[in-house]
């Protein structure tokens, strides 16, 4: 039988058990394939020559390096998956500490210097299944067109530590030890895909109040705000108990204030539940008049307290040019293109396993670059002139539509600039902006990004 493409899908699975550790669990299925390699395998093979004979005269065999290229429409949940790992799980209710994991509310809140893995199991019709196993993405980039109509994608490289095939399912007696041939596998969503018409893409000009929310909790005490939630962790990097979990409310864990519950979800309600919890009067307060403002305007980032000294967190207010869906923020006007790249530079570490030298033994994260790059029909110069100032867009927010999340990007330079004119059409601005995070403490540049779907 001739193999075509069309037979062939794919499934995944989060690796909780450790790196290169396939769970034999629930499979949930990986969306539309557009790009996918399952035996994409390099045996780094180095020749031995010898005089008088072939150059080849013996092969030495080099560890075994297999990567995953992927590209699937956003469809489902896979690729919230995939770019939610790239970005890295934060735990809502996790203590900070060294070790310390969390159970519940894991959404990609911010980077993080975790890798988190997904085994993939492939299935063509008919039979013939191919294990991947600790596939981490490495460079991921969202695009959507809105000058072809296509769906929006997902396209990732990403690392493995090894690949294996087996006509049933059952890996038992292989290298992974696991059994999918008794799993059911996952029907496809029934969802569409998402269309660029479903991303909307606004931004602040400026910060429009420097001191959006203060705080003064606790001498010591430092703040997390990212795109949902706001973490209160005490001097020795723990969740501040003080801060009571109030059940289904807005305070789902000890420490933790939901920005997107009613009760939250303004400045004034912010204050408000802060207070109350830590019974004083003072203890946060409104700045500047922002009481009705949204707090998930609030600047992503780390922020610390100390003293008698508020920490003022900074935010976007109600500006003149316009309101949106997204509240106090205007529309990136007329798009044609869209890609948000996050490049981890990740670290693979050769090792064996068992009888087996990869490549992709043990994999260490690297820094990641968070980079927007947009096109589209030049309106005004605003945009440039801060290009050529060198000032910053302190929030840009892509908003999916409530069933589906945001991205927030944080403090953002625009790195290059262009408007080519050609004759007999529109100009258009090219432009690309890398991001930052904001804040004053710690690792506040892991808040660069931030999104909030459930992991």
């Amino acid at each position: 039988m001739v193999k075509i493409t069309q037979n062939v899908e794919a499934a995944y699975e989060e690796e909780t058990g450790g790196y290169g550790n396939p769970p034999d669990s629930t499979l949930l299925h990986l969306g539309l394939l557009d790009t996918f390699d399952p035996r994409q395998v390099e045996m780094n093979i180095t020749p031995v020559p010898s005089i008088g004979q072939s150059t080849d005269a013996f092969h030495a065999k080099g560890p075994k390096n297999v990567t995953l290229p992927l590209k699937i429409a956003c469809q489902g949940t896979g690729w919230q998956t995939i770019l939610g790992f790239a970005m890295g799980r934060t735990y809502a209710d996790a203590l900070v500490t060294a070790g310390a994991t969390g159970s519940n509310l894991g959404t990609p809140m911010k980077l993080s210097n975790s890798v988190n893995s997904i085994a993939v199991l492939a299935r063509e019709t008919g039979g013939d299944y191919t294990l991947v196993g600790g596939v981490v993405p490495n460079e991921v980039t969202l695009a959507a067109d809105y000058t072809t109509g296509g769906y929006i994608t997902l396209e990732a490289t990403c690392t493995a530590q090894n690949t294996e095939d087996n006509a049933t399912g059952d890996f038992s007696g292989g290298f992974y030890g696991d059994d999918y041939s008794n799993n059911p596998f996952p029907t496809a969503p029934t969802s569409d895909p998402l269309l660029p018409t479903d991303l909307t893409v606004s931004y602040s000009t400026a910060v429009q109040d420097d001191d959006m929310l203060k705080l003064k909790v606790t001498d010591g005490n430092y703040v997390e705000v990212g795109e949902r939630y706001i973490r209160i962790l005490t001097n020795a990097d723990i969740l501040d108990g003080t801060f009571a979990a109030s059940g289904v409310n807005s305070s789902p864990y000890d420490g933790v204030l939901d920005l997107t519950h009613a009760d939250a979800d303004t400045i004034t309600d912010v204050v408000a539940r802060i207070n109350a919890k830590y019974s004083s009067v003072g203890t946060s307060e409104v700045g500047s008049g922002a009481g009705s403002d949204k707090s998930v305007n609030l600047l992503k980032g780390i922020y610390k307290m100390a003293g008698s000294t508020f920490a003022n967190i900074p935010g976007v207010q109600s500006t003149s040019i316009g309101e949106t869906a997204e509240g106090d923020m205007a529309f990136f006007s007329n798009l044609k293109t869209v890609s948000l790249k996050i490049a981890n530079n990740n670290t693979s570490i050769p090792g064996k396993t068992g009888t087996t030298w990869l490549q992709n033994n043990a994999i260490a994260r690297g820094k990641a670059d968070v980079t927007l790059d947009l096109t589209m029909t030049a309106e005004d110069d605003t945009l440039y002139d801060k290009y050529v100032a060198g000032t910053v867009i302190p929030l840009i927010r892509l908003d999916f539509g409530a069933s589906v999340g945001s991205i927030a990007l944080t403090n953002g330079t625009i790195t290059s600039f262009s408007r080519p004119l050609t004759p007999g059409g529109e100009i258009v601005d090219t432009m690309s902006i890398k991001f930052r995070g904001s804040g004053d403490y710690k690792d506040f540049s892991s808040y660069a990004i931030s999104a909030d779907w459930t992991l």
